[in-house]
């Protein structure tokens, strides 16, 4: 059995315990979530909720099976590799000193980061990419000392002119 992962895009009713039923229902059948975000849609009344999901294609239809079986949920959408539009946001501290300080505004400038804070001794830097771009980043900060990261869920839509809503 192969363990891929699966991008899951499911538009939910914005109610309090949305969430809470759905990571239960993950929980109760020992599927495991790599990655989770939540945001409202257009309509305020209907929130995304992006899956990045763990397993084989039979983990894939089973998760759909019992996302549409709970009440709250509209829509389910599992997009792939090629119609998939995916990003996540980074925020990276590293140390830097004020002789190093030119040499991370220019690693930013080339991956296309925000400065989003200067300190005598540190410099956090704000990256939205992909995955392999975000871990690519973070490798050409290791050297300069990464004091602190945190990264939101994978967000996503599928390419061209189909749409969850539609």
């Amino acid at each position: 059995m192969t363990s891929r992962f699966h991008t899951i895009s499911v538009l939910v009713e914005n109610h309090a315990g949305v969430l809470s039923r759905i990571s239960g229902l993950f929980a109760r059948r020992g599927f495991n979530i790599h990655s989770l975000a939540v945001g409202v849609t257009e309509n305020e009344a209907i929130s995304r909720i992006t899956i990045v999901a763990e397993g084989d294609n039979y983990i894939l239809e089973q998760i759909e099976k019992q996302l549409h079986k709970l009440i709250d949920v509209i829509k389910i959408r599992s997009v792939k590799g090629a119609e998939l539009l995916s990003r996540e946001l980074m925020l990276i501290k590293v140390s830097c000193s004020p002789d190093k300080r030119a040499e991370l505004v220019a690693i930013a400038e080339i991956n296309g980061a925000k400065i989003s804070d200067v300190s005598q001794t540190t410099m956090t830097l704000e990256l939205s990419a992909n995955e392999m771009r975000l871990s690519a980043f973070e490798e050409l900060l290791k050297p300069y000392g990464i004091k602190e990261i945190a990264r939101t869920g994978v967000i996503a839509l599928q390419k061209g002119a189909n749409s969850l809503n539609s």
